[in-house]
């Protein structure tokens, strides 16, 4: 909630960027990323710098080619990005300050209910041979991708995917359910709205993760107004907490994994905050 009191601990104008890291951050981020590979010369990239071209990359929303002068070459902030993403990097970053949010809040490290849903989003133009197919949501009458996520109770994104938006919200989520690789051994609850119902969705999950049961949180048919739907509200507030970074206004990547590997950066920016403020 914004006080008086608290409005000083979000104000970031004493940054060169706004959305370069704190020392807090820095400090929370740094020991996660791996030194450099044996063999060869010594590392000379500033590594603050290359995660903060990415945070800028991600809340400003520009193309890479405008990224400031005073930050390292897009060419570097983009291999850096692919490496990461092709090593697991990204991950472990993202899981580790997973936990130390969970733990900041005093809840075990693995949930034992989550929530479910997925966000259609709109393609920006894009060519070129290696490019994801697209796919056209008649629901929501969008033509573009389709974020997958399940997020805990307290609305922390624990696990996403990308693919097309043509496919269907139970089959997009049995993919998302069975990428976790075991990840949340306790997980015994799933939320989910009307678009998961049915047998093969259940089904599915049974093969998946047979400890988990799934509940079907509907609308009312009687309701005429907005009402705040128990746990589905969860969901939908991080989508909002996600979509602040404007990188994620449109589909703007070829690939999936980019596009995945993006929403994980929204995620570690949201919990870097989080410890951030804590640690100042």
């Amino acid at each position: 909630m914004w006080t008086d009191e608290t409005r000083a601990r979000y104000d970031r104008r004493g940054l060169r960027y706004t959305h370069d890291l704190t020392d807090e951050e820095w400090a929370e981020v740094a020991p996660l990323i791996p030194p450099a590979r044996p063999g060869g010369n010594k590392r000379t990239v500033n590594m603050r710098e290359v995660l903060n071209g990415l945070m800028y990359i991600l809340g400003a929303g520009c193309q890479w080619r405008d990224i400031p002068k005073d930050l390292p070459p897009r060419s570097t902030i983009h291999d850096y990005l692919d490496r990461w993403v092709h090593d697991g990097t990204l991950e472990r970053i993202h899981h580790t300050l997973y936990v130390r949010c969970r733990e900041l809040a005093e809840r075990e490290a693995s949930p034992t209910a989550a929530v479910i849903d997925s966000q259609s989003v709109k393609s920006a133009e894009k060519g070129g041979r290696c490019i994801d197919p697209h796919g056209y949501d008649a629901g929501k009458k969008i033509k573009g991708k389709k974020r997958h996520i399940v997020v805990d109770t307290t609305g922390l994104l624990m696990h996403a995917i990308v693919h097309a938006a043509d496919i269907q919200e139970r089959d997009g989520g049995a993919m998302l359910m069975a990428t976790l690789f075991g990840l949340y051994p306790f997980l015994l609850k799933l939320y989910a709205d009307g678009g998961y119902q049915g047998p093969e969705f259940r089904k599915a999950i049974q093969e998946i993760m047979a400890q988990v049961n799934v509940e079907i949180v509907k609308r009312s048919d009687q309701t005429k107004r907005f009402v705040v739907l128990p746990k589905r509200w969860v969901v939908e507030r991080t989508f909002a907490w996600l979509n602040r970074c404007r990188r994620l206004a449109k589909d703007w990547e070829c690939l999936n994994r980019k596009a995945r590997a993006f929403l994980l950066l929204a995620s570690v920016r949201l919990m870097l905050r989080r410890l951030g403020r804590v640690a100042g």
